[in-house]
């Protein structure tokens, strides 16, 4: 008896298939755009086990587990090995891709989540490669912020009065010139004695502190009570002040020093000087790099494919038919 070649999924009705679970919100199937409506001849082209699965996958609502667990127990027909090779058969043909996306969506908490963008018509990589930079772009964030512009002055409505302007102020008539009356004789006055001012002390300066040593000095100095096989004198300390300045512009604190000096100590220290000046020398730490801006710093990608075989994540150019490189070279897994 000749057995029928039609596809399973597309002779079973959707209503007598095993309810198919519901992915995390952001996760599971996501179709693309523009999609055309279903037909009998779809998936006629690939082999009976992806024909079914694809079938079967078309039929799955937005938001539906696309994982190979999930797939393989809804379906009777085929496992979890047999599913996942499906899944790389249909990526290969263009179906579909698995991706990852950066989501933001509640408040500040960042994740990153895992979609598979199903098509019903099989597409080459370009395609994919091109649809996928559109959705990353949608799925950054843009500024909502916009310029506010002064509001422009408002046009007089028709048939409303115009405007009358203020009349000027009447010009005030000029004084008429009034005569000043005569000044009257005063007596002069006897000038009153000065008195000369009382010299008085003038007040001492007060005595100024001398300066307090540095800070390069003051760690030096500490050294000795720190570990004494390290005790120097002042004339040392003011010997090497200067490469201590240099260690402390190097974005390094006391603590920071007085540890890199006393690590690691030898039983005994001949010439504490001439060890700590080579100390000195030898562990100067490096400059720490100019940070950058946040402006200037490297863009965060929001959209990163994985492979249809292992899951590795990458960019969508690194990827050819759903599959990473390794991948690619091993062959098909049946």
């Amino acid at each position: 008896m000749a057995v029928s070649n039609l596809s399973p999924a597309l002779c079973a009705p959707a209503s007598s298939r095993p309810s198919h679970p519901k992915a995390r919100p952001g996760y599971g199937k996501r179709s693309v755009p523009e999609q055309r409506p279903p037909r009998e001849a779809d998936f006629a082209l690939l082999p009976d086990r992806e024909r079914h699965i694809a079938g079967y996958v078309d039929a799955l609502p937005e938001g539906a587990a696309m994982d190979i667990k999930s797939l393989a127990k809804s379906q009777p027909l085929y496992g979890q090995m047999a599913v996942g090779s499906a899944l790389r058969a249909l990526g290969v043909a263009g179906h579909l891709r698995h991706v990852r996306c950066l989501s933001g969506e509640n408040g500040d908490q960042v994740r990153w989540v895992t979609r598979t963008f199903w098509s019903r018509v099989a597409h080459d990589n370009e395609w994919w490669d091109t649809l996928l930079a559109a959705e990353e772009r949608r799925s950054a964030p843009m500024s909502t912020a916009k310029a506010v512009e002064p509001p422009a002055p408002a046009e007089p409505e028709a048939g409303a009065p115009a405007q009358v302007p203020a009349p000027a102020p009447a010009p005030v008539p000029e004084s008429v010139p009034v005569s000043e009356p005569e000044p009257v004789h005063v007596p002069s006055q006897l000038p009153t004695p000065v008195v000369p001012q009382q010299r008085t002390a003038e007040p001492e300066p007060e005595p100024q502190s001398p300066p307090g040593p540095s800070p390069a000095f003051a760690a030096l100095a500490r050294l000795g009570r720190t570990d004494s096989r390290l005790a120097l004198s002042a004339a040392d300390c003011a010997a090497l002040e200067q490469e201590v300045t240099e260690w402390f512009a190097r974005g390094v604190d006391a603590d920071y020093l007085t540890h890199a000096l006393t690590a690691g100590l030898p039983a005994s220290v001949d010439s504490p000087f001439g060890f700590v000046r080579r100390r000195l020398h030898d562990k100067l730490p490096p400059r720490l790099p100019a940070t950058t801006p946040a402006t200037q710093a490297t863009p965060v990608r929001r959209l990163m494919m994985e492979c249809t075989e292992c899951g590795a994540p990458g960019r969508p150019e690194a990827f050819r038919d759903g599959l990473c490189r390794p991948c690619r070279e091993s062959g098909p897994v049946v």
